[in-house]
């Protein structure tokens, strides 16, 4: 079995993170909890809810830009990326383990938008991690989440839903969203979307947001297709993961044996995931 290095601060950092998912029970109430050095939650909050696996330098932008938004209202408002338990559409993604993207998107913050914090959350739909943010902060008087234009797509969609209109106005009465472009789907599109009879009584309830096209085609998902390894499109402490911990990477052989680098190095994050649970 390959030995990796992990440093007291790390694994520290680690049972803090698991500490709190263990709160978050994906069949109970919708609920969610701040990950330490967040700001706590008031007046109005952006929240970017994703998989961030791996964080990109699309995300950075895109966040930059609902912080330049919020500059823009001149009002408070307090910025978040999230995660959940049980992400809609992305179960099935399980490398690297939740645990560490939450503490490697919180490294690339804390350097490059020191004053977000990261939410976690036990639901995947907007409307419930909405509820989730009114039940735990009553000082939050307005929620917008940030997406791209990929994501309003699905979210008006009929064929996610049994009865459409009631959910969409459940959703619109406690958030609004903020929409980016996304690949050749800009501001027109959006307009044109929320043209269509079925969608015009949700537009005010959703926002474009400028976006740059240098970024609208990063994918995370072609990162992991592409093993990480020569990323050019992460952040330098993104990098830096990919290359120490292999995480994306497939099995290098060795003297005839493939090995698992992630999978060795899983072995060890969840021995001590277990301790922090106390050996439950």
């Amino acid at each position: 079995m390959t030995t990796f290095y992990i440093s007291t601060r790390a694994r520290q950092r680690l049972r803090s993170v698991q500490e709190l998912l263990t709160q978050l029970d994906p069949e109970g109430e919708p609920r969610v909890v701040m990950v330490p050095g967040s700001p706590q939650p008031r007046d109005s909050v952006i929240v970017f809810p994703g998989s961030f696996n791996p964080p990109t330098t699309a995300h950075l932008a895109l966040l930059k830009q609902a912080q330049q938004f919020a500059r823009l209202q001149h009002q408070p408002m307090y910025l978040y990326a999230a995660f959940s338990k049980r992400t809609i559409d992305k179960e099935t993604v399980e490398r690297p383990l939740l645990q560490e993207r939450v503490l490697l998107l919180q490294e690339v913050l804390k350097k490059r938008l020191p004053h977000a914090g990261v939410l976690l959350f036990n639901r995947g739909l907007y409307v419930e991690q909405a509820q989730a943010i009114r039940q735990a902060f009553p000082g939050v008087r307005r929620i917008f989440f940030l997406m791209g234009f990929d994501k309003i797509v699905q979210i008006l969609d009929p064929r996610y839903y049994d009865d459409r209109d009631a959910a969409l106005g459940e959703l619109f009465q406690l958030a609004d969203l903020l929409v980016a472009p996304r690949g050749d789907d800009g501001e027109g599109e959006l307009r044109a979307l929320l043209q269509e009879p079925q969608n015009k009584r949700f537009a005010r309830s959703i926002h474009p947001l400028p976006f740059s096209t240098n970024y609208r085609y990063i994918s995370s998902s072609q990162i992991r297709q592409e093993e990480g390894l020569e990323a050019r499109d992460v952040p330098q402490e993104v990098r830096r993961f990919m290359r120490e911990t292999r995480a994306y990477a497939p099995p290098l052989k060795h003297d005839r044996v493939e090995i698992d680098y992630y999978a060795e190095r899983v072995k060890q994050l969840e021995q001590l995931i277990k301790s922090a649970r106390g050996g439950r």
